[in-house]
Formats: C-alpha cells, structure tokens, sequence
C-alpha cells in the first residue's frame, strides 16, 4: 500500500497578503491548484500546526504543512478492451482511439470507454486527484478517430495541460467534407461558443465568446467532396466540426452540423462506408512533460477511412 505523501514548506516572505492554495500551488506545482483546494477542504492542510482554510491570508514566514493522501481505486473498473497504443512511457500514453468509444464514463457511458481500458492496459498509474485513475488532458468525440495523450500521474498531467493551454501542441486532422473550397489553404478565426438557441451544439458566430482558430487545406479534390487537412489551433468543443460547416464544408457523416446537407454520387457512396463523421485526429506533436523535448506521433488511417478515401477516388 501507497504511504501518504507529507510534505512541509516554510512559507516565504513575498507570500505576504496571499491566499493559502496560492503559495501552496506554487510551492507544489506537480498537483493543481483545484487539487490543492480539495485536500485544504478535507483538512489536509495546517498553518502553524493548525487547520486553515484555502482563502487565509498569510503573513510570511508561516509553517504550511500539506499531507497527500495515498490515491484510492478509481470508481470506473477496469475493462480488458481493445486499445492501439502509439506510444509509451514511465509518464505519459498516446493511443490511437477508435471511433464510437467515449473517452470517459458518463450518463449512458458507464462503462466500455476509453478510461475503462486504460486501467486495464496501463500498470503503473501513480494517479491523478487522489485516484488511480489516468489524466485525461484533452478529448476527442466518440466518433473522431487519432491520437489522444494521457497522464499516467499529477505531475504529467499539470505540465501537458500547461503545454495545450499555452498552444505549445501542434494537433493535425485529417477530414472529409463535402464539396471543394474555393481556397486551397485558409485560416478561420472566430470568437466561439454555445449556440443561442441549440444548447447542445456550438457556434462561431457568437458576439462574445473564446477564440478559436482552424487552418485548414485540400490535400485532395474529389467530385462533390474533398479531403483536408486540418491544423487545429485552439481546442473548443466540436471546432473543426463548427468551423468546417460554417464554412459551407460540413464533415461527411457529421449529423449535427452537416445535417440537411445531401451528398451525391460517390460522396454518398463514401458516407454509406464510413457511418461516422470524418474526422482522424492523425499527428500530434508536444513537449514531453520530463525532458522538455517535442515528442511527435502519428496514428494511421483507420480501415474505414481509407476505404471512404478509395471509393471517392474511384478505385
């Protein structure tokens, strides 16, 4: 069994007039500040010898003393599923994910997900918010294929969610839409977020919201379709997928923001194979979290992929 983590810091003088889970934060930079502010809450955390709450003023100079729990079992179980794994090592796992599997368990998801076969796969998870659970740093959509990077502890999971907030990733998609852009290389930027009225879907055209940047071109021109490759710069929720549509370009197979769009000829032939939006997540390219060195990684086509590509060129 995992003994819990003790840990002492004297708290330095420029801490004067600071929140508790501020200097903690910064004297702890492998856990996050929510995380932080969960073990204060649990009364993990002494000023002095004595419990504090996160919001306490220091005064410099102060004893702050912070105990770890060992991480307990996560609550999803772990499933023997299959999982394509591109890379790996005492830090971090980039796999391949398969379309229609769902990164982590939720209503109508409790099991069969991407969560759920990592803890089956991955041995040496030293856990993440006092769980033995992997770090999801970012996601893909159930059915969006391609890398996805994971955290096999804290301290990974901090500095690759450091890496994507500060855009030091470099996220390459590869898409079929339908019909050709006119520009065979464009960039899209918008403020993005919820739409007004459909709750559920995003938009970017929004008067206030985050912004969100897509560059995209045409690797290869089909009749009434067309594959691109797709540089994504920012990382909202569902935003190669909003920016492609408003674009007049919608994903083939995309039944939320493509709705009402009709392929013809051999696009609708290559909808009939693929059965899922067209979306591969194909390159990913980050500061590994340890050395600082940029790791690159890329997942192959899947089979149905390849085989929407093969029937829109006509083979």
């Amino acid at each position: 069994m995992v003994a819990p983590d003790a840990r002492e810091h004297r708290a330095p003088p420029e801490a004067r007039g600071e929140r508790l889970d501020q200097v903690l934060a910064r004297l702890c930079p492998e856990l996050t500040r929510s995380r932080i502010q969960g073990l204060i809450e649990a009364g993990h955390a002494q000023v002095d010898g004595k419990p504090a709450k996160a919001s306490l003023r220091l005064k410099g100079g102060e004893l702050l003393s912070l105990v770890v729990p060992a991480p307990v079992p996560a609550v999803p179980v772990a499933e023997e599923l299959p999982l394509a794994v591109l890379h790996e090592d005492r830090d971090l796992v980039v796999v391949d994910k398969a379309a229609g599997m769902v990164v982590h368990p939720g209503a109508g998801h409790a099991s069969g997900t991407l969560v759920n076969a990592l803890l089956h796969r991955v041995k040496d998870l030293a856990g993440v918010g006092g769980e033995l659970r992997p770090g999801i740093v970012h996601r893909l959509d159930k059915d969006t294929t391609g890398c996805l990077v994971v955290a096999k502890h804290e301290k990974a999971l901090v500095a690759l969610q450091k890496a994507f907030k500060t855009r030091a990733v470099e996220k390459t998609y590869l898409a079929l839409v339908h019909g050709v852009p006119k520009a065979a290389e464009a960039r899209i930027e918008t403020l993005y977020g919820r739409h007004p009225v459909h709750r559920q879907r995003f938009t970017g055209k929004v008067k206030e919201g985050k912004p969100a940047i897509t560059v995209y071109r045409v690797r290869e021109a089909f009749e009434g379709a067309a594959c691109v490759e797709v540089d994504l710069l920012t990382g909202r929720t569902h935003q190669i997928r909003v920016h492609l549509a408003e674009a007049g370009h919608p994903l083939l197979c995309d039944s939320v923001y493509g709705a009402g769009r009709k392929a013809k000829g051999r696009a609708e032939e290559a909808q009939e194979v693929l059965g899922r939006q067209a979306l591969h997540a194909w390159k990913l390219a980050f500061p590994h979290p340890r050395t600082g060195k940029v790791l690159h990684v890329e997942a192959p086509l899947p089979p149905d992929f390849t085989a929407a590509l093969k029937v829109l060129r006509g083979r």
